[in-house]
């Protein structure tokens, strides 16, 4: 650290995602996530399936992990679960880009704060709870047939068409710009479909997107 900082210790090195064909980073500024925005998965967690109001959550920009990275299995719970979502990257002039995540949570810790009626903080918040792969431009690739899949030590868990999200890509975006500070540099978690379920260690998860690169990690 430089002798003339004016910071108390060493920040923390900046959170950055590679770019498909690109030596450039994007600087990952915060996450915003939606749920329940797949009507099956919905149904699946027990919910009712309508449009009056999607449901947002955050994860810091530090849960990020890159592909190919060993995850330990987080503390605090029993029941881990996957669940594969297409990513928006924005830009300072809307859509960045578009990548594959995996919100990891723990779904033991979520299933008690829904019971209580509190945040899901630490069901989703987590240490390396958001992996994600390198981003593709939006102008070279087009989603409007495309199809999600995930797939767990190599079968396929997780298989949708993303054009059954409840709120679409455009329609989170305006909604996120109405109430929060969306900027660039966000990154948008939009969503999973169902079959979402368990993790062990010695598992591997492997996310695509037609058009986008992969996110796969490992649990050690």
């Amino acid at each position: 650290m430089s002798k003339n900082s004016n910071y108390a210790f060493r920040p923390a090195d900046p959170v950055c995602l590679p770019i498909a064909g690109s030596e450039q980073r994007f600087p990952v500024r915060r996450i915003y996530c939606i749920g329940r925005n797949y009507a099956d998965h919905v149904k699946e967690m027990g919910g009712d399936v309508n449009r009056s109001e999607p449901v947002f959550f955050t994860k810091a920009a530090e849960t990020i992990v890159h592909s190919g990275a060993d995850i330990p299995y987080p503390p605090n719970t029993a029941d881990v679960h996957y669940e594969v979502e297409l990513v928006a990257a924005m830009g300072p002039d809307g859509i960045f880009g578009y990548g594959v995540g995996i919100d990891l949570t723990r779904r033991d810790l979520q299933a008690g704060a829904k019971k209580t009626g509190g945040p899901w903080a630490r069901a989703k918040n987590f240490h390396r709870s958001a992996p994600c792969s390198a981003l593709t431009l939006a102008k070279d690739v087009d989603l409007s047939n495309a199809h999600i899949v995930l797939r767990k030590n190599g079968d396929i868990v997780q298989s949708s068409s993303l054009s059954k999200m409840i709120w679409s890509v455009s329609e989170i975006v305006s909604r996120l710009r109405e109430d929060m500070d969306l900027q660039a540099g966000d990154l948008i978690y939009t969503g999973t479909p169902e079959g979402v379920g368990p993790v062990a260690i010695g598992d591997e998860l492997s996310g695509g997107v037609e058009g986008l690169e992969r996110i796969t990690v490992r649990f050690v």
